[in-house]
């Protein structure tokens, strides 16, 4: 791939970094801001629980997606498997941060998971950029990252009506579980 390519693409990927802390951080408030609308709770978080939080770097990225992949396809061949690949490595990012500060702090600090929201967008992108720069992938990792994609947007959206009771699910205030609120209890 040509040095200009390169460039093109970095700045897409650095537009994007931005793209999902900012569209990321607004659609923590939207469910709130629609007066609890059910559409809307598909892609903001309808409690507290660390998996409805997993809908902001989901989502925002998926929103940059429809947008970049019109000026970026031509460009590259490893478009969905850079993006389920980015996908992934946020979400671990997330994962992995609050589960491990958690079990010294034994409650949320907002700062480290705003930080850690950071750290994933970023490091998605960083990955994203790494692949989509490459010669091209088989055909099969392509799939591979679309149904990434696809099996996470619909998790996202079953578990937000009907979430396993199993503490990632949990509202961390309430105790509840999903849209419907479901007690613990």
């Amino acid at each position: 791939m040509k040095n200009k390519q390169k460039k093109y693409i970095l700045k897409w990927e650095i537009f994007g970094a931005f793209f999902l802390i900012i569209v990321g951080t607004l659609l923590s408030f939207v469910y709130e801001w629609s007066k609890k609308s059910v559409l809307v709770g598909i892609i903001g978080p309808v409690n507290e629980s660390v998996w409805e939080h997993l809908k902001l770097g989901f989502w925002s990225l998926v929103f940059f997606s429809v947008i970049e992949y019109r000026f970026i396809r031509n460009k590259t061949s490893n478009f969905f498997y850079a993006k389920g690949l980015g996908i992934l490595i946020l979400q671990a990012t997330i994962l992995v941060i609050f589960y491990t500060y958690t079990m010294f702090t034994a409650r949320p600090v907002l700062v480290i998971d705003v930080l850690s929201y950071i750290l994933g967008c970023i490091l998605c992108q960083v990955a994203s950029y790494r692949v989509l720069i490459r010669k091209k992938y088989s055909k099969t990792l392509n799939v591979f990252g679309l149904a990434v994609l696809l099996i996470h947007a619909v998790l996202l959206i079953v578990f937000t009506f009907v979430p396993p009771r199993l503490q990632l699910f949990q509202d961390l205030r309430t105790l509840t579980y999903g849209i419907y609120h479901t007690s613990s209890r």
